[in-house]
């Protein structure tokens, strides 16, 4: 079952609901560690395994929890023109104007990353060195699929233009075929004087970069067509993906787009614990750094991803 299972998370590994892909996810929040100040970094350096492997856990808690899939994306174009700009940026403001139920069906990634701020600030106040983990890891993915161009539209795959997987491409094709050789270094942590508006500005800057992510695949696809894919070998899966000559020439295209919000979404991963560190009143971390979770939290943590492992293949698709 276990083999099963693994082949399975390769074949939908590209699916449009994965966020930035597994692989991305996780070098962001790995990366971000290392931008931090000398009194946090002792106790994320610690632990930098569990904010690694863990910062995935959204994308499967997603098809699991009813609740979770809008907390990756905002559709900005359901809003109407320059939404980014217009909409209320915080969550009260905007939950009067349109209503929770609209907010949700059309995605609410900014107002929840500025949620998750005040969650990881008082975990710190409480010196809860699991909850500090658990939410680290998960507002680094959040804070990730504000960046993604096609998190902040409903053309999410491509879809209503005819490029129908193009989300997967851009997000997790690409990285895995040019990330190593990407620079990660984004410099030492800043402290964010307003959260909210800076996980709307992670947002703006993907949006930003919308039209050129669907204008080139299109360009492209116009001299390819179906020559753009090819088939290769994943594990004991054989899969259909976009092959490494169209890749490499979409990538020459964006010139550095990827690179650049994989970069930002670094930066403000780091921002964002340093910030929550220091509204908390900058508590010792070395005073908690050896903590370790027991051998029950740990199987009981292993048994759901099994769950929602199995909720991802076997269970229903979201719309993002």
């Amino acid at each position: 079952m276990k083999k099963i299972l693994s082949i399975l998370l390769v074949m939908i590994g590209a699916a449009p609901a994965m966020g930035w892909g597994f692989m991305a996810h996780r070098k962001i929040n790995h990366q971000a560690v290392f931008s931090l100040p000398p009194e946090l970094f002792v106790f994320y350096k610690r632990h930098i395994r569990y904010i690694t492997e863990n910062a995935v856990n959204p994308d499967q808690r997603r098809y699991a929890v009813e609740w979770e899939a809008p907390r990756h994306f905002i559709d900005l174009d359901k809003y109407g023109d320059s939404a980014a700009h217009k909409l209320p940026r915080y969550w009260k403001e905007a939950a009067e104007l349109y209503g929770e139920d609209t907010l949700n069906a059309h995605g609410i990634v900014p107002w929840h990353i500025n949620r998750m701020y005040y969650q990881l600030k008082e975990a710190f106040e409480n010196n809860d060195a699991r909850a500090i983990l658990r939410l680290s890891a998960d507002v680094g993915h959040y804070i990730a699929d504000a960046h993604v161009p096609l998190h902040t539209t409903s053309n999410y795959n491509g879809q209503l233009t005819g490029q129908h997987g193009i989300h997967g491409f851009w997000e997790s094709r690409l990285p895995e075929l040019f990330a190593e050789d990407y620079d990660f270094f984004v410099g030492k942590a800043d402290y964010l004087m307003n959260t909210q508006e800076s996980a709307w500005q992670a947002v703006i800057s993907g949006n930003e970069a919308l039209d050129s992510v669907l204008l080139f695949e299109k360009e492209l696809t116009m001299t390819y067509g179906d020559e753009k894919y090819s088939y290769e070998e994943r594990g004991s899966a054989i899969v259909k993906t976009y092959n490494r000559n169209f890749s490499t020439r979409y990538h020459e295209a964006l010139a550095g787009q990827v690179e650049r919000q994989m970069q930002a979404s670094i930066k403000l991963v780091a921002d964002m614990w340093y910030t929550c560190w220091v509204d908390a009143g900058q508590p010792d971390m070395g005073a908690i750094a050896g903590f370790e979770f027991s051998e029950k939290e740990k199987h009981e943590e292993e048994e759901r991803k099994k769950s929602w492992l199995e909720a991802v293949i076997f269970g229903r698709e979201h719309e993002h």
